[in-house]
């Protein structure tokens, strides 16, 4: 690689790492209004932490005639700040050697699920102090305003009514009983897999008609998995009846052409419908609600988290200072109950770990697709699929997950080899061609048509194909995507070192750059580097002008802008297959090219 090269590449690196941050410094998100009046066909949010409210909600609307359904329409909004807990909230927790539940009277849902055999963090250099708290296990809807399984009457976030709880053998009971004769009972029961059973009744037992208001049930607020987490992979799935629909955080950042921040959204309604199955998810992490009868509707919000505190400051000096969630809640119109009916819902409720073979499993007692939570869908996922199982079953056998990606990009890279080899032979030929194909172009300028029967004519005599150096970077795209999707939310990776890295989920920061406060992430740069060898070292195709060439020389670069920050598994994979790549180039220039490439034009 030549001096100006090196300056470019360096130069280069700098400038797309710095993007966003520079974006966001001098093209702020425009500002929000504070305030979302109530209307015919907007979400209305109030005081969560009132339970008087909440209670007068329901009392309100029980004496009052027939509501509409509505589907919410998407309002901006400051996002909602976390709610107040009850003083007098109480709490049950059950447990089990790999998670515990804990119940909260505020609402009668879960407050919190704790997952015995998840770390919350993961040491990594001085990311993390010695302070640290490596015993701390993983909890899912923490520090959030509301409970997973909390019901809402009337308006959205219309704060918690006050459950009895208590336990009968292996089954939790949440009972509420308002003033105007409606009562609420929940009734939880723990299984196995991460997943618990969810029967909600509401029943009128007053002696008189009682109109229940349209209804929300929350099914959980997904968070970020640490306090340096920036969002990237949080977002929320469901299925409507045809198919999944997948809501991430760029969705609720509304960025202009994906890079310059414009107004945010807050608020996700879905089209009225069948929801089938809904998820809030991070990168590897989900809370998961099936309903035994498809729910009419969602509503996704993002919230406030409360910022970090002096703790976690000092333990994650580079936290993020206005974290985000979004709380998912299945919406349900107004129904009147006669004396004596009930309403009654029950659920399937996944909270754990995005672990494909248990969500397999999970998809085969369901009967719904819920392991589309992975993120293996279409023609890509069939690879995702097989390259994760590959992966496991080398770990299997002892090696290390980063040494098992080395190890399949090498196996891969065999399989390849006779098509690729052919492939750059072909273009090495066409390179050797050159003289002769330039001088059919000069002799037959005046004529285009003829010109390129002849090239054509020479190409096929010299069994050329000028497409020839494309198809094995076709044939290795869906493995490439496949490796993408896999390694983004393959939980098998948390945690996992590798040389430097001690996380190959996450990017693979060294240390923050002075003055321009962003991440040094080495291999996403040794990426780009062994990408651009590679570049240099293929020939050129025919008939392309110096320009093109030069483009085509420093394509590489947007490679590691797009890659900077995903997982370092994505990048090491994609190191390897650069360098194997360079051997085998290595090993064919010095080949003779043939006879046939020696020949003179006909």
């Amino acid at each position: 690689m030549d001096r100006k090269s090196i300056v470019i590449l360096v130069f280069s690196i700098i400038g797309l790492i710095a993007w966003f941050p520079l974006m966001n410094k001098y093209y702020p998100p425009q500002e929000q209004s504070r305030n979302m009046a109530e209307n015919q066909d907007g979400v209305v949010m109030t005081d969560p932490g009132n339970t008087a409210q909440a209670e007068e909600t329901v009392l309100q609307s029980s004496e009052t005639g027939p509501a509409v359904a509505r589907t919410p329409a998407v309002a901006i909004s400051e996002p909602r700040e976390p709610a107040a807990v009850p003083e007098d909230e109480s709490l049950l927790i059950w447990e089990n050697d790999t998670l515990a539940y804990e119940f909260t009277s505020a609402g009668g849902g879960i407050k919190t699920v704790i997952l015995k055999q998840y770390q919350e963090t993961t040491k990594c250099s001085d990311e993390e102090s010695e302070e640290t708290t490596e015993t701390d296990h993983v909890r899912l809807n923490v520090n959030v305003p509301t409970p997973a399984l909390n019901l809402f009457f009337g308006k959205l976030d219309n704060g918690f009514l006050p459950y009895t709880l208590k336990q009968e053998d292996d089954e939790i009971l949440a009972e509420y009983l308002g003033p105007d004769g409606i009562r609420v009972l929940k009734r939880f029961q723990p299984g196995t897999n991460y997943v618990i059973e969810a029967k909600i009744t509401i029943e009128n037992t007053s002696y008189e008609p009682k109109l229940i208001p349209e209804h929300y049930l929350a099914t959980g607020t997904a968070t970020p998995t640490k306090p340096t987490d920036t969002g990237m992979y949080m977002g929320m799935r469901y299925h409507n009846g045809e198919g999944v629909e997948e809501i991430k955080e760029s969705w609720f950042a509304n960025r202009t052409l994906g890079c310059f921040p414009g107004t945010p959204r807050t608020v996700y309604p879905s089209e009225p419908g069948m929801v089938r199955w809904t998820a809030v998810e991070n990168q590897i992490f989900a809370m998961l609600a099936i309903p035994e009868e498809p729910a009419p509707g969602l509503v996704t919000q993002q919230i406030n988290l409360a910022p970090p505190t002096k703790e976690i400051l000092k333990a994650f000096p580079k936290a993020n200072m206005a974290p985000k969630g979004y709380q998912n809640s299945l919406s349900y119109p107004a129904q009147e109950l006669e004396p004596g009916d009930t309403i009654e819902r029950s659920f399937k409720f996944f909270t754990g770990p995005k672990e494909y073979q248990t969500l397999s499993r999970l998809s085969q007692q369901t009967g719904e697709e819920v392991d589309s939570v992975m993120g293996f869908d279409g023609f890509f996922g069939y690879f995702a699929q097989a390259l994760l199982l590959s992966m496991n079953k080398l770990h299997d056998f002892g090696l290390s997950y980063g040494l098992s990606i080395v190890m399949i990009t090498v196996i891969i890279k065999l399989l390849f080899w006779p098509l690729t080899q052919a492939s750059t032979r072909s273009m090495k030929r066409m390179s050797a061609l050159q003289p002769q194909m330039q001088a059919l172009r000069e002799k037959y300028k005046e004529d285009p048509q003829k010109m390129n029967r002849k090239l054509m004519e020479f190409m096929r005599e010299k069994k050329c194909s000028p497409l020839g150096g494309c198809l094995p970077i076709l044939l290795q795209l869906p493995v490439f995507f496949g490796f993408y999707t896999m390694l983004q939310s393959a939980i098998e990776l948390r945690g996992a070192s590798f040389l430097w890295t001690c996380d190959l989920s996450q990017p693979d920061t060294l240390f923050m750059i002075p003055m321009l406060g962003v991440p040094f992430n080495l291999w996403p740069i040794l990426m780009g580097a062994a990408q651009l060898w590679q570049t240099s070292m293929t020939p050129a195709s025919p008939g392309m002008d110096p320009a093109q060439q030069k483009i085509m020389k420093y394509m590489p670069l947007m490679f590691v802008f797009i890659l900077y920050n995903f997982s370092a598994g994505l990048a090491l994979y994609w190191t390897v297959q650069n360098l194997l790549s360079i051997v085998q180039m290595k090993l064919i220039k010095n080949e003779p090219i043939g006879p046939k490439a020696n020949a003179g034009a006909a």
